[in-house]
């Protein structure tokens, strides 16, 4: 590592190939809602149809992160980051082809494995080759990624579409992803370090220097039943809240694949207890720092993705604007969560964990002021425009909660188990969108069934208000445990 603050030729090289597919991969995810109007009258596809273009992208993504996070710890990330990377890329390809809805929601699933292959080597390649502040600058880099692909998202599919219409403007949104991955992959193959191909290992840890070469191999298999349970369990969990419009009948997934879960753990310390290596080493929850941050940022997307799709039918249903002025209305607060990732990333080791909780109070000013500017424009005072200011605190906020509490909450993870912790961490924030954007998204219908969208948003609203809250409390609380003397 070089001295002083500024990164080395071989960091920015990882920089660079890891957070462009990263950007491809969540732009996916925030232009479809846009597009899918286009979608439904050029192939003629049926409400449900729909609903599987945006599910089986979210149900394929969560169910492999944990699984994809530690064969990048086991086999190499490199190896893992470009099957992602290829994944994605072919299928992106296929969509942007697709001839029938059954194509099209077939490659989306595939896409979503892809996404859920990549995301976690990005996360361990960032741990594996960057410490201290510049670790706190490349996951601020994360973070300045993840919210201009929110920025560009909305905007670009709105864009695609006026310039070639429905019938080509959504394929296209899926084919600008090609190139991209083509060049990734390239990039990775040329440009990823040596060490980056070969199982990670944790220079400080004596284990993997006095454990036999016989036991050692035993470390380094993929533990298939534990990698079975987690993503069963996890797709059971999911399912209910991606898939309500079924029926009733599919909650009941949700207490089995809770149990399902349990087992999980079960197997896990039994196959540990032989002396295998699990497939997550579950004396990560013991640490602190990972726990609390793992169940702050759960709690941080339960409530906050939903403030956008709530923003945007407000905007489209209750107001009747376009898509893209809807897509417009989050555009500099997404601007602003870019350069307040940046900007976050460079104190975050000095900050530390006070950074998130002020993150939160900030989005809690954003929420409360937007709920005002709502409740003034019932009474026929104002515009709808000032959300623009409002929206803007909730974007700051990102910035400040998102990529500084993922430095942190991996800050003390010993470094072989850098991807399958990155892994939890994100299948815990898919959970935690899904569930927030089917609750949430229900109580704005709720309200608005009885009332008007200008209710349905303050409802709503007031309501990610309160899990935020929670989310600042235990922020709050490992505040307060990282400022008692350490005995």
């Amino acid at each position: 590592m070089a001295a002083g603050g500024g990164m080395t030729q071989v960091q920015k090289r990882i920089l660079l190939v890891a957070l462009v597919p990263l950007f491809m991969s969540l732009l996916s995810v925030s232009i479809i809602n846009v597009v899918l109007p286009a979608i439904e009258r050029d192939l003629g596809a049926s409400t449900s149809a729909l609903q599987w273009v945006l599910t089986g992208y979210a149900l394929s993504f969560g169910v492999v992160l944990v699984a994809a996070g530690r064969a990048g710890d086991v086999f190499g990330r490199a190896q893992l980051f470009i099957a992602g990377v290829s994944l994605f890329g072919i299928s992106s390809l296929v969509s942007g082809l697709a001839p029938d809805p059954i194509t099209l929601n077939i490659a989306r699933v595939v896409m979503g494995l892809g996404s859920g292959l990549l995301n976690p080597q990005v996360v361990g390649l960032l741990q594996q080759y960057f410490e201290g502040p510049r670790r706190g600058r490349a996951f601020g880099l994360m973070g300045t990624i993840v919210g201009l692909s929110v920025a560009i998202g909305p905007v670009l599919g709105g864009v695609l579409i006026a310039i070639f219409g429905n019938a080509f403007g959504w394929r296209a949104a899926f084919l600008v992803n090609v190139p991209f991955a083509i060049l990734a992959v390239i990039f990775a193959i040329v440009w990823l370090p040596k060490s980056a191909w070969g199982p990670a290992v944790d220079q400080t840890d004596p284990i993997d220097e006095a454990v036999p070469p016989a036991q050692r191999r035993h470390r380094h298999d993929l533990d298939p039943v534990g990698v079975i349970l987690l993503g069963l369990g996890v797709l059971l969990v999911l399912l209910p809240f991606v898939e309500s419009s079924v029926g009733w009948f599919v909650w009941f997934a949700l207490p089995l694949g809770l149990v399902v879960i349990w087992a999980w753990t079960k197997w896990e310390r039994r196959y540990e207890s032989r002396g295998r290596t699990p497939m997550v080493e579950l004396d990560l929850f013991a640490i602190k720092s990972f726990s609390n941050g793992s169940i702050i940022i759960a709690l941080y997307f339960m409530g906050v993705t939903s403030v956008w799709v709530i923003v945007a039918m407000f905007m489209q249903q209750g107001l009747g604007h376009t898509a893209l002025a809807s897509g417009l209305i989050g555009l500099p607060a997404a601007l602003l969560s870019a350069l307040s990732a940046d900007i976050s990333g460079r104190y975050v080791f000095q900050a530390g964990r006070r950074l998130v909780v002020w993150g939160i109070v900030t989005c809690l000013f954003g929420l409360l002021s937007s709920v005002l500017v709502v409740a003034l424009l019932a009474q026929g005072i104002g515009s709808e425009w000032w959300l623009l200011l409002t929206l803007s605190f909730v974007g700051i906020a990102q910035g400040m909660v998102i990529s500084p509490n993922q430095t942190l909450t991996l800050n003390e993870v010993p470094l072989k188990y850098a991807g399958s912790a990155g892994g939890v961490l994100q299948t815990g924030q898919r959970i935690g969108t899904s569930m927030g954007l089917a609750i949430l998204t229900a109580v704005a219908f709720a309200v608005v069934a009885v009332s008007d969208w200008d209710l349905g948003l303050i409802v709503a609203f007031l309501a990610i208000a309160v899990v935020v809250i929670i989310a600042g409390i235990v922020g709050i609380a490992e505040v307060r445990r990282t400022r008692r003397p350490q005995l």
